[in-house]
């Protein structure tokens, strides 16, 4: 008999490690899946919802899947349904409707929610934990529903947090003749990713589209036709506020069974809990080699753990992502790769091996930085200078030495071949044609320009069929211009341009 698995929550890793499981178990032979999602939406792209805010998608357009995708792969849904409980002893989850339903594996992917920053008024005040009138979180597919309502054209808005999220909305919502101002409690935006100068020059940036940004102010109350009282003594007139101030593991069905939660639900390099019928990825997961917020670790551990749990690789292990942060807001290019805020020698930092250069042009908003240790590349900002960020990716992603002429990688420049200082062969460059097969094109999904060729060689010829075949862009949607590129060289090229460029 198959083993029973059930997945709690129909997200994007949570409907990926479906797909995975099936990839391996297409007839059901290993593997019965029970699906259970709290949202009543079939699985949709969150990473894509600040384009759905900005107007360029529909939600139906960020649907993961067709209808009838649970019955072709032969998955038992069920939308709109809350799992409250587990039962460790029984291997049963208890469900909202009163149901209990029995697992062989439980795979816990319920994802984080939005943190509510303790500012007077943001919240109902009949104790029922709900969002007060004029508030509006931004996680799921129905806070884009109750943005868009609340900010109309011509209206005000702020906005509560100046991380990636906070700006993909306040990008979108003035992109809908929304005044938007964003408030932000500490000096700089984005002070994960971004160093103070980096950070500088994207406010400016998001200033000159229209984006008020005001830095080490806090809300300091809500209240509803009246506006937002800041304290730095001013109030805004708003009529909405969007909070986007962090978000927090949802880790209460672990904690309430006794399974081992610290601001995530802690796993090893199995997926593995510390029950070893229960299994967390995702952003709920908490595992010390990644950091959550980003699809593209989910996705590798959705790889790993349907591996495993079907017996595709019994080695199968999650040993971390790197990871590489992209802004996805129109007319702005933001990538931070690895460790960009290591700081530089004579200014504190005892590591004398760490090589750091910058160039700032903030009249026209670009800005790059390069941190090396031992002529590798340990992390980089690229801002404004779309062609220097797909150098450095691929450069961070093969990890190969960097380029002697280090301000030649720094503009994008570097050529293919060029020594190194020690000795090794240069980044991949964005020319197609001279990308190797291994280049790494999709990071979400691990799609190599080779797997492109293979695709498009395989009948694959337009953009909707690549996408389809190999899953490229369908993540964060960053890759979406390199994968088109790909194709229309693929297009045009003449047979012997295309064997060498993909050998």
């Amino acid at each position: 008999m198959p083993r029973r698995i059930v997945i709690v929550g129909h997200g994007m890793v949570g409907a990926r490690f479906v797909d995975e499981v099936r990839r391996h178990d297409p007839d059901g032979e290993r593997a019965s899946l029970v699906v259970f999602g709290a949202e009543p939406h079939a699985a949709y792209n969150r990473v894509l919802l600040s384009t759905v805010v900005a107007g360029g998608l529909t939600p139906e357009a960020v649907r993961l899947h067709a209808p009838g995708w649970a019955t072709e792969r032969r998955v038992s849904l069920h939308t709109g349904v809350t799992v409250t409980a587990i039962d460790r002893a029984r291997r049963r989850v208890l469900l909202d409707d009163g149901r209990d339903e029995p697992y062989d594996e439980l795979v816990l992917a319920t994802g984080s929610r939005a943190w509510i920053p303790p500012t007077d008024g943001l919240l109902a005040a009949d104790g029922t934990g709900e969002l007060a009138d004029g508030v509006a979180t931004f996680r799921d597919l129905d806070d884009c529903a109750r943005i868009l309502e609340l900010g109309r054209p011509g209206g005000r808005v702020a906005v509560l947090g100046g991380g990636l999220l906070g700006l993909e909305a306040a990008r979108g919502l003035v992109g809908r003749g929304v005044r938007v101002t964003v408030l932000h409690p500490v000096g700089h935006l984005m002070e994960r990713q971004l160093d103070a100068g980096a950070a500088g020059v994207l406010a400016a940036a998001l200033r000159r589209l229209g984006v008020d940004v005001r830095l080490n102010v806090s809300a300091k109350r809500w209240t509803p036709g009246m506006g937002l009282e800041c304290d730095d003594g001013t109030t805004l007139s708003v009529d909405a506020v969007v909070v986007s101030a962090g978000v927090r593991a949802e880790t209460g069905l672990a904690a309430d069974a006794g399974i081992a939660t610290d601001r995530g639900v802690l796993v090893d390099d199995r997926m593995g809990t510390s029950d070893d019928r229960v299994h967390a990825i995702g952003d709920c997961a908490r595992h010390p080699g990644t950091v959550s917020g980003l699809v593209q670790p989910g996705f590798e551990q959705a790889e790993v753990l349907a591996e495993l749990l079907t017996g595709a690789d019994p080695a199968a292990r999650y040993r971390g992502t790197p990871l590489v942060t992209r802004l996805k807001a129109r007319g702005i290019d933001l990538a931070a790769v690895g460790d960009a805020l290591a700081e530089d020698p004579g200014t504190g930092s005892t590591d004398d091996d760490l090589e750091v250069l910058r160039l700032e042009d903030p009249y026209r908003g670009r800005y790059a930085k390069i941190v090396l240790k031992r002529d590798r590349l340990l992390g980089a900002i690229m801002l404004g200078v779309p062609d220097a960020a797909a150098s450095v990716i691929q450069l961070f992603d093969s990890g190969a030495p960097a380029p002697t002429d280090r301000l030649a990688l720094l503009l994008g420049r570097a050529l293919p071949g060029e020594a190194s200082s020690a000795g090794g062969p240069a980044s991949a460059v964005a020319s197609p044609a001279l990308l190797p097969s291994s280049a790494l094109i999709c990071r979400c999904n691990t799609v190599s320009k080779g797997a492109l060729v293979t695709a498009w060689r395989s009948g694959a010829t337009d953009l909707a069929a690549l996408r389809r075949v190999t899953r490229a862009g369908t993540g964060c949607g960053g890759c979406q211009q390199a994968v088109d590129g790909i194709r229309e060289w693929l297009a045009a090229a003449e047979p012997a341009e295309l064997e060498g460029g993909a050998a």
